[in-house]
């Protein structure tokens, strides 16, 4: 469902709240929405600033899998189809994101948020990346931006990734679009990260039809049904970026980061600007969620993987659970290596049987507790290629270090199953008994 339905229809549900009074983009409207839970929220009235400002839609697995038609339950299954079977999109002749076009772009007219005291600057988070690799074509991610000028930011371009892969390799200046108000379809596809090649605008129509359309200035492909299109150029300068809260609520540190220059901006004539909060659920669900995939994907190579879910406690990026149906004694642990195969910033995972709910910590607790010996079921891995939000991981070289753990808390083989099953009590209605 495209964006504008969609809050329609959150509205009509009562699962959209309106903030009509005014508020500020320094420091008070991220704390509004955080108090509000991230529940979906437009803020009609931003001092300063002729757009209004939503966010939340992505809050929730609930919220995501509404925009998707389909269940929490079914998220997993509905991505990994995406990913599997992309199909490219559509190419429309005229959109709304282009139906203003603003030849001398000034970001001071843009609501970039100051979220926290001790931030860097103004940021961008909701940010759709989009630039064309010579030789892998198109490519949709997340990056930060922190304004330093009119027209120009510093862009987060993590090491290894697509983006910077793109930018270090190439001679000269990189084109680049930013789409900030995108569908849950569009924010959910540009989290996935798949191979190189993998068009994640083709995985985002593949979950709900996504139009493109081409840039005014630069050979890229937008969505069409965007907010707002920053057009502009990775040039081969740099400048400060950060400090700036990340997944783990940790505060990242300063950088020397690529400079953005914006040539145009495009936006709906009656734009909304989109915020997403540093660390808090919104990011972190679009962090988390799509490494879920490519887990399932590499555990199903060794054993029938049931399910997967990247816990909220663990930075919703760096502990997983692992679901599967155990059929020999040593699924367990090869399902351990495989998921840290399937993400390779994981720091700890749970491989639990399919009697678990894997949503719920207490059961994944209680399967510890009784499925689980530390001496036979863990798999302990040192000095291994790390995550830079871990904190605590050794930072000293040019690659972050860490120790991974991986628990087989699932039933031993060769036991009675019976004595691993957790009794349960039978359901009434208590009412019948208060007559």
């Amino acid at each position: 469902m495209n964006l504008r339905p969609f809050l329609e229809k959150l509205e009509n549900d009562g699962e959209l709240i309106r903030i009509r009074k005014e508020v500020s983009a320094d420091y008070e409207l991220a704390n509004v929405l955080n108090s509000l839970g991230e529940k979906p929220t437009v803020f009609e009235n931003v001092r300063g600033y002729d757009f209004p400002v939503f966010g939340g839609i992505t809050s929730s697995r609930d919220i995501i899998a509404k925009a998707l038609g389909t269940t929490k339950e079914n998220l997993l299954a509905k991505t990994v189809a995406a990913l599997r079977k992309p199909v490219p999109p559509p190419m429309a002749d005229k959109a709304p994101c282009q139906e203003v076009i603003i030849k001398n772009p000034d970001l001071d007219k843009l609501p970039f948020l100051l979220h926290l005291p001790g931030d860097g600057g103004r940021y961008a988070s909701a940010t759709v990346a989009i630039i064309k690799d010579p030789q892998t074509g198109r490519n949709a991610c997340y990056h930060r931006l922190m304004q330093v000028g009119k027209d120009r930011c510093t862009a987060r371009l993590i090491p290894k990734r697509q983006t910077r892969t793109t930018y270090d390799k190439v001679p000269g200046e990189l084109e680049m679009a930013v789409c900030i108000g995108n569908s849950v379809a569009v924010m959910v596809a540009a989290s996935l990260g798949p191979e190189p090649g993998v068009d994640e605008m083709a995985i985002a129509n593949a979950l709900d039809p996504t139009p493109m359309v081409k840039c005014v200035t630069k050979d890229l492909e937008v969505p069409a049904e965007a907010e707002f299109v920053l057009e502009g150029r990775l040039i081969k300068e740099t400048d400060r970026e950060g400090p700036f809260v990340d997944l783990t609520e940790t505060r990242d540190f300063e950088r020397q980061e690529p400079v953005f220059v914006i040539d145009y901006i495009t936006h709906r004539k009656d734009a909304m600007y989109q915020a997403l909060l540093p660390g808090r659920m919104e990011h972190k669900i679009l962090m988390g969620m799509p490494k879920e995939p490519t887990i399932y994907d590499e555990v199903s190579k060794v054993t029938e993987c049931m399910n997967v879910l990247v816990t909220i406690g663990g930075g919703s990026w760096l502990h997983s659970i692992v679901q599967i149906k155990k059929k020999h004694p040593d699924d367990g642990k090869k399902a351990i290596a495989a998921a840290f195969e399937g993400h390779r910033s994981m720091k700890h995972v749970v491989v639990v049987d399919d009697d678990v709910d894997i949503y719920d910590p207490v059961a994944v607790e209680w399967a510890v507790a009784t499925r689980f010996q530390a001496d036979k079921d863990a798999v302990i891995l040192t000095d291994q290629p790390g995550s830079s939000l871990d904190p605590s991981g050794n930072h000293a070289g040019k690659k972050t270090l860490t120790a991974k753990v991986g628990l087989d808390a699932t039933m031993p083989a060769g036991v009675d199953p019976a004595k691993y099953v957790r009794a349960r009590y039978g359901e009434v209605n208590p009412d019948d008994y208060r007559r």
